[in-house]
C-alpha cells in the first residue's frame, strides 16, 4: 500500500507539471571556499552524477566523497577552486517528512503517566515558509564578494522550480532560472537566458496566461506554419458550451531568434565538422552567429535527423558547428540542410500573435494575425548616424547598396587594436598602430571571399586579430577582407490568415485558406515598396470513396501564391524545389495535388497522385507520383517513384525517381534488395543540349539479416552506385561507388551489450575534372564504431570499450582573451616582457580568484584540415567485494580494487586512401591528440583502517592552432595511505613522481619539463564526528629540465580547523606558512606553473569560512581568503552570501 501512494503522488506531480524537466537534470558551477560544498537542498539521486574542474574534466571520485542524502560534498577546495556538479535532483515531495500529528506532544516513556494530560491544538507560532503549499525546488543566492586586488563584484544565482494550485481552480507553473556570470571556458562569451527558458504560467481548465520565454507556434495552417522563441506575455481563453467552442488567444513578446536556413553539399568521407553561417540578408555572409540551443533541424536528402552521440548528429552552439556521428556515414551525394533559429541583435524586434477560433462538430473558422517589426530608431549594435539613415533611404531593398566603411575616430586605449592612415601606392589605407599621437580609428575587417580584398590577417595577439593591407598584382586582390560592414536595414512582416473547414459527413471534409502578407525589407525607405504586399489561398477537398477492409480515399490540393507573398519560415518541403527541378522561379503560383489512396491495415497502402506547378511567367511542370508500402505473409515491398516533365522559357526537363526495397522475412532472418535511381535530362531550348544540371545515378543494394532488430540481429549488405554527369554534351560515367557495411546487435542483456556499425566506401573518379586533380582517382572511407559492456561475476568485473573511426576536418583555431569582471574568469595576464602588450603567450590559468578576470574566446575560421580519427576508451573495475564472506585467498583478494581507464583520441591528416585503424599507433603525425590513461588500485577503500592508493597517470595533448602545435604530457605516480589510530587520530600520507611536459611551436617561453617530487604527510585529531584539527606539511622539489633550468623546492607548513553543529553552522579554517626556494627567473610562464602563483621566498595563504543555517530554508556563507609573500603586500578577499533553499 505504502509503494502504491508513493506510485501515485508521483504521477499526480508528473500530471501537474507541463515543463519538460527531463530527469531533473541541473548543472550547477561552485567556487570552491572550504572543503564542504552543500549541493542543493533536498537529497539528489546517484545516477549521472559528475563533479567538473574548470577545464569540464570530470574528477575522479577518489578525490571527493558526497552523502546523497544530505546534498553535501567535500573534497579539496585548495586543488579545485572552481567546479561543476551535474546530478539529477529527487522531487521535494520525496524527501519530505510527512507526519500527521505533531511530534512534540508525544510523551516520552519514563515519564509519570499517572499525571493527566490533555492534547490541545498548538498556539505556536508558524514560522514563514515561502510557497507553502506548492511544491517547490530550488535555490535563490546573493552574494558579493570584495577584495584590495579587486572590485567588488556581486554574485547571484536563480534556480527556481515552482508547481500547485493557487485555488481550487486556479494552478500555478514556474521555471526561473538566472545567473550574472555569462562566461563558457574556453568558448563564446553568452547569456544565459539564450540556453535557459524561464517562464511563469497561471492556468485552469479554461485560461492560461503564461510570462517569460515562451514558444509561439502554428503546425496547422499553411502558410503562417512557424516555430519562434520569444520572450513576453501569452494568453489563451476557451469558451466552450454543449454546441461550440471558442478559443481566443493573444501575445506579445521580443523575439529571441531569426529563422535561416543553410544549404551545405557533403564532402566524401567527412563527418565535419560544417560550419554554419548567417546570410544576415546580403551578400555578406557571417562567419559567425549565435545559435538558439535546440532550434535547429539538420536535414540530409530531405530526411530529418536526430540529435545526439547515440544518433545522428552532435551540434556545437558556441563555434555554429555540426559533426554527424560516425554510425551516419556522409558523402559527396549527400544535401544538408540546416534549418536554425539565431540571435538576431541588429534591432530591438517585436511579435504579436493574436487569433481566434469558432468551431462546431461540423464546421470551423479562424481568423490568426503575426506582426513582427524592427524598432527602427532602437539599434542594438549598429549606432546609425543620419549619413548611414540616408544611405538607407536610398537603397530601398538593394542590399548591395548597404556597405559603409566600418572605420570611425577612436582614442587611444591600452590594450585595443587601431588603425592609422596612410598612404601606399597612392591608396589610402589602414595600417595598425599603438602610439596614442596618431589620428587612431577603430576598423572592422569583413570575409569577402579569397583574392576580393586587399587585407589580410597578419598576426593575432591576446585582444585580437591585426589585419595588413597587401598590394595588388597585376590589378588583381591579394586579400580576403575589407574594412567594410554591411548595414542591417529594419524589416516588417505581417502575415493575417482565415482558415476554414467544414465536414457535412464523415465521408467528406473541405478545407480552405486566406492569407495576406505585408514585408517591408526596409523601414528606412520607400524604395521597391510595390512589392511588399502579396495574398495566398489554398482549397483542400478530401473524400472517402470506399468504405471497406480496402478504402479508397481520394484528395485534392489547389493554392495560389502571389509572388510577393512572404512567409516566416519554409512552408514546402525541404526538398520542394530540387523535387520540381526548379530555379529561380518567377510569378504567381499555382500548385495542384490530386491523389487516390488504397489502403488496408493489414496489407499497407498504394497511392497515386498528380501534380501540377505554375509560375506565371518561367515556369510550368506537371509530375506522377507512385507510393505503395505492402505487406504480403513475410514478404515486404515498398515502393517511391515519381516522373517530372517541366518547361521554363530557357529549358525544359524530364526527371524520373525511382526507389523499390523488397524485403523476404524468414523464421529469424531476412533478406532483401533496393534499387534507387534518379535520371535528370535538362535541355537548353536554344541549342537543344544537355544542361551542366544534367545528371544520373543508379544505386543497388543487397542486404542480409539474421535475429530481431529491437534487441539482438546483424545486418550485413552491399552498395553499388553510378554517377553520371554531363560530359562533352553527353551524360557521361564519372565515377562509382562501392560500399560495403554491417549493423548490429550482437549481445544485449542486463550484464552485457555489443554492438558493431562499420561501412567501408570506396569511390573510383573517372572522366570527371576532379579525377585530374587527385593524387589517386580511388577515395577511401572508412567509419565504424564498436561498443562492447560486460558485467562478470556478480559485478566483480565491470568491462567497457568504445572504438570508432571516422574522417573530418579540424579547424585551424585561433583565439584571443577578453577582460571581464574579476573572479568571473578562468585565466589571469602576466606581463611577462613588460612592454605593456597582452601577448598570447603571457595568459595563464589563474590559481587564486582574485586574478582570474579573463576569458579565452575562439575566433570564427575558414580554414580546415581533412583528417582521419581515431578514438578509443576502455574502463575496467575489479572490485571483488563479495568475497569479503569467503576465506583464504578470496577473502585477501576482496580487500583490493582496481580501475583503470584509457582515452585516445587522435586526428591524422587524411591524403587519399591513407587512413589509420590502429588507435594505439601515435606518432609524431598527429595533428590532434588526447590521451589519457589512469590506473589505481585500491586496498581497503572507504574503509578507515590501511586505506591505501597506488595511481599512476600518462596524459598527452596536442592542439593544433593557425600559430601552431601546442603540446602538454604528464606522467604520475602517486600514493596515498589513511589510517585511523584509536578514536580520535587519523593519519594520512600522500607521495607523487611526476614528470609534466610542454611544448609549444610558436612560444620557446612555453618549453619546460618539470621532474617533481611531492611527499604530504598529515595527522588529524577528531574532536567529533563532526570537528577535526588538522596539521599537516607538504614537501615539494621541481626541476625544469629545459632551457634555464630552473629548480624549486617548496616546505608548505599548515593547519587546518573544522567545527559543525549538528545542521546549524559550520566553521572551516585554514593557514598555511610556504618557504619557497626558487632559482631562475621569477617573471616567466615557467615558474609561474612552478611556483603555483606563489612567490620565492616567504608566502603566507590563509581562509576562513562560515556556514550558518539562519531559518530552515535560508543560509548564510562567509568566505574569508588571504595570501601574502615577501615582496607583495598582503591580498584579501572575502565574499558574504545568503541562499534560500526550496
Amino acid at each position: 500500500m505504502k509503494g502504491l501512494v508513493v506510485i501515485f503522488f508521483v504521477l499526480i506531480s508528473v500530471s501537474l507539471n507541463a515543463q519538460d524537466i527531463s530527469d531533473r537534470f541541473i548543472s550547477r558551477t561552485f567556487q570552491v571556499v572550504s572543503d564542504t560544498i552543500q549541493i542543493d537542498s533536498i537529497s539528489i539521486s546517484p545516477y549521472n552524477f559528475r563533479v567538473l574542474d574548470d577545464l569540464k574534466q570530470q574528477i575522479d571520485s577518489i578525490n571527493y566523497s558526497v552523502d546523497f542524502a544530505t546534498s553535501i560534498l567535500i573534497l579539496d577546495h585548495l586543488k579545485y577552486p572552481t567546479i561543476t556538479i551535474e546530478y539529477n535532483a529527487l522531487p521535494t515531495f520525496l524527501t519530505k517528512t510527512y507526519a500527521v500529528f505533531d511530534k512534540g506532544l508525544i510523551v516520552p516513556k519514563s515519564t509519570d503517566l499517572s499525571r493527566l494530560y490533555s492534547v490541545k491544538s498548538s498556539t505556536k507560532n508558524k514560522n514563514f515558509a515561502p510557497f507553502d503549499g506548492l511544491n517547490t525546488s530550488g535555490s535563490i543566492s546573493r552574494g558579493v564578494t570584495i577584495g584590495n586586488n579587486q572590485d567588488a563584484t556581486v554574485n547571484s544565482n536563480l534556480d527556481l522550480q515552482i508547481s500547485g494550485r493557487l485555488s481550487d481552480k486556479v494552478q500555478l507553473r514556474a521555471s526561473i532560472t538566472d545567473s550574472n556570470i555569462p562566461l563558457q571556458n574556453n568558448g563564446y562569451t553568452q547569456r544565459l537566458d539564450e540556453f535557459d527558458r524561464v517562464f511563469i504560467e497561471l492556468f485552469s481548465d479554461d485560461w492560461s496566461i503564461t510570462a517569460g520565454d515562451i514558444n509561439l507556434q502554428n503546425t496547422e495552417s499553411q502558410f503562417l506554419r512557424f516555430n519562434k522563441k520569444v520572450a513576453g506575455l501569452q494568453l489563451d481563453v476557451n469558451l466552450e458550451n454543449e454546441e461550440s467552442d471558442v478559443n481566443l488567444f493573444a501575445s506579445g513578446a521580443l523575439v529571441r531568434g531569426q529563422f535561416s536556413q543553410n544549404q551545405i553539399l557533403g564532402q566524401e568521407g567527412n563527418q565535419g565538422p560544417y560550419k554554419i553561417t548567417g546570410s544576415n540578408n546580403g551578400t555578406l555572409a557571417e562567419q559567425y552567429i549565435l545559435l538558439i540551443s535546440g532550434s535547429e533541424r539538420v536535414f540530409i536528402n530531405g530526411v530529418l535527423l536526430k540529435r545526439g552521440e547515440n544518433n545522428d548528429y552532435v551540434i556545437d552552439y558556441n563555434t555554429a558547428e555540426v559533426t554527424f556521428m560516425p554510425t551516419y556515414p556522409i558523402t559527396a551525394d549527400m544535401r544538408i540542410a540546416i534549418e536554425y533559429q539565431f540571435a538576431d541583435q541588429n534591432y530591438t524586434r517585436f511579435v504579436t500573435y493574436n487569433g481566434a477560433a469558432y468551431e462546431t462538430d461540423k464546421f470551423k473558422i479562424g481568423f490568426n494575425f503575426y506582426n513582427e517589426n524592427d524598432a527602427k530608431n532602437q539599434p542594438l549594435q549598429q549606432d546609425l548616424s543620419n549619413s548611414q539613415k540616408q544611405i538607407f533611404s536610398l537603397a530601398g531593398d538593394d542590399t548591395a547598396q548597404m556597405n559603409v566603411s566600418s572605420a570611425y575616430a577612436d582614442v587611444y586605449e591600452e590594450h585595443k587594436i587601431l588603425y592609422k592612415k596612410e598612404f601606399q601606392n597612392s591608396e589610402e589605407v589602414f595600417v595598425f598602430s599603438n602610439d596614442e599621437n596618431d589620428d587612431l580609428f577603430n576598423v572592422r575587417f569583413t570575409y569577402v571571399g579569397a583574392n576580393n580584398g586587399n587585407y589580410q590577417i597578419q598576426t593575432t595577439i591576446a585582444s585580437g586579430r591585426i589585419y595588413e593591407y597587401v598590394t595588388p598584382v597585376n590589378g588583381v586582390m591579394q586579400g580576403d577582407y575589407e574594412p567594410i560592414i554591411q548595414l542591417v536595414a529594419p524589416e516588417k512582416l505581417q502575415i493575417a490568415v482565415m482558415n476554414m473547414s467544414y465536414n457535412p459527413s464523415l465521408k467528406t471534409s473541405f478545407n480552405s485558406e486566406v492569407a495576406y502578407s505585408v514585408n517591408d525589407k526596409n523601414l528606412f525607405s520607400s524604395n521597391n515598396d510595390s512589392d511588399n504586399k502579396g495574398v495566398a489561398a489554398k482549397l483542400n477537398w478530401q473524400q472517402l470513396l470506399s468504405d471497406g477492409k480496402w478504402k479508397l480515399n481520394s484528395n485534392v490540393d489547389y493554392e495560389f501564391i502571389q509572388q510577393d507573398f512572404k512567409t516566416i519560415e519554409r512552408f514546402r518541403n525541404i526538398e520542394f524545389t530540387r523535387d520540381w527541378d526548379i530555379i529561380n522561379p518567377l510569378g504567381n503560383q499555382q500548385y495542384l495535388a490530386a491523389s487516390l489512396n488504397y489502403t488496408n491495415p493489414e496489407k499497407g497502402k498504394m497511392m497515386y497522385e498528380f501534380d501540377w506547378l505554375n509560375f506565371s511567367e518561367n515556369y510550368s511542370g506537371t509530375k506522377h507520383n507512385f507510393l505503395s508500402d505492402l505487406k504480403f505473409n513475410k514478404t515486404k515491398i515498398n515502393i517511391n517513384s515519381s516522373y517530372l516533365n517541366n518547361d521554363s522559357h530557357l529549358t525544359e526537363t524530364e526527371f524520373f525517381r525511382g526507389y523499390v526495397d523488397v524485403k523476404q522475412h524468414f523464421n529469424k532472418s531476412w533478406v532483401g534488395a533496393r534499387l534507387n535511381s534518379e535520371s535528370n535530362e535538362r535541355k537548353d531550348k536554344l541549342t537543344s543540349t544537355l544542361s551542366s544540371l544534367s545528371h544520373k545515378y543508379i544505386e543497388s543494394e543487397a542486404y542480409v539479416g539474421v535475429g530481431d532488430t529491437a534487441k539482438v540481429y546483424a545486418e550485413l549488405g552491399y552498395k553499388y552506385r553510378t554517377t553520371d554527369s554531363l560530359q562533352n554534351n553527353q551524360l557521361k560515367r564519372v565515377n562509382n561507388a562501392n560500399t560495403y557495411f554491417l549493423r548490429s546487435q550482437l549481445i544485449q542483456n542486463a550484464t552485457a551489450n555489443l554492438s558493431l556499425f562499420v561501412n567501408y566506401r570506396t569511390v573510383n573518379h573517372e572522366n570527371s575534372p576532379e579525377a585530374s586533380g587527385l593524387k589517386s582517382t580511388k577515395e577511401e572511407s572508412l567509419n565504424s564504431r564498436l561498443s562492447y559492456r560486460q558485467q562478470l561475476f556478480k559485478n566483480a568485473i565491470t568491462l567497457q570499450t568504445v572504438y570508432e573511426t571516422n574522417s573530418g576536418n579540424l579547424p585551424q583555431q585561433e583565439y584571443s582573451y577578453i577582460q571581464v569582471d574579476t573572479g568571473l574568469g578562468f585565466y589571469t595576464w602576466n606581463d611577462y616582457n613588460g612592454n605593456g602588450i597582452q601577448e598570447l603567450d603571457e595568459f595563464e590559468t589563474a590559481q587564486f580568484q582574485d586574478e582570474a578576470n579573463y576569458v579565452r574566446v575562439l575566433l570564427p575560421t575558414i580554414n580546415f584540415v581533412k583528417t582521419h580519427r581515431n578514438k578509443f576508451s576502455q574502463s575496467l573495475t575489479i572490485y571483488p567485494s563479495n568475497w569479503s564472506v569467503q576465506k583464504g585467498f578470496k577473502k585477501v583478494l576482496s580487500h583490493f580494487t582496481n580501475q583503470s581507464f584509457v582515452l585516445i583520441d587522435s586526428k591524422k591528416q587524411r591524403d587519399g586512401t591513407n587512413f589509420e585503424i590502429n588507435p594505439f599507433n601515435i606518432n609524431n603525425d598527429v595533428l590532434s591528440l588526447t590521451f589519457n590513461l589512469k590506473n589505481s588500485l585500491f586496498f581497503n577503500r572507504g574503509k578507515q583502517k590501511y586505506s591505501t592508493t597506488y595511481t599512476y597517470i600518462t596524459t598527452k595533448n596536442k592542439n593544433s592552432f593557425s600559430i601552431g602545435d601546442q603540446e602538454q604530457a604528464l606522467k604520475a605516480h602517486q600514493l596515498l595511505f589513511n589510517h585511523k589510530i584509536g578514536k580520535f587520530w587519523l593519519f594520512d600520507f600522500k607521495t607523487a613522481l611526476t614528470e609534466n611536459k610542454s611544448a609549444s611551436e610558436q612560444f620557446t617561453s612555453r618549453n619546460y619539463t618539470l621532474e617533481n617530487t611531492e611527499v604530504n604527510p598529515k595527522i588529524s585529531y577528531l574532536y567529533s564526528k563532526n570537528s577535526r584539527l588538522e596539521m599537516e606539511y607538504y614537501f615539494k622539489s621541481k626541476d625544469n629540465q629545459l632551457g634555464d633550468f630552473e629548480t624549486l623546492t617548496s616546505h608548505n607548513f599548515g593547519a587546518n580547523f573544522v567545527f559543525a553543529k549538528n545542521q546549524k553552522y559550520s566553521i572551516n579554517s585554514s593557514i598555511n606558512l610556504v618557504f619557497n626556494k626558487f632559482e631562475g627567473n621569477s617573471n616567466s610562464a615557467v615558474a609561474y606553473q612552478m611556483l603555483e602563483g606563489l612567490q620565492p621566498g616567504t608566502n603566507y595563504t590563509w581562509n576562513l569560512s562560515l556556514q550558518k543555517r539562519i531559518t530552515s530554508y535560508l543560509d548564510l556563507n562567509i568566505n574569508y581568503l588571504g595570501r601574502k609573500s615577501e615582496t607583495a603586500n598582503a591580498i584579501h578577499t572575502g565574499t558574504v552570501q545568503l541562499r534560500a533553499s526550496f
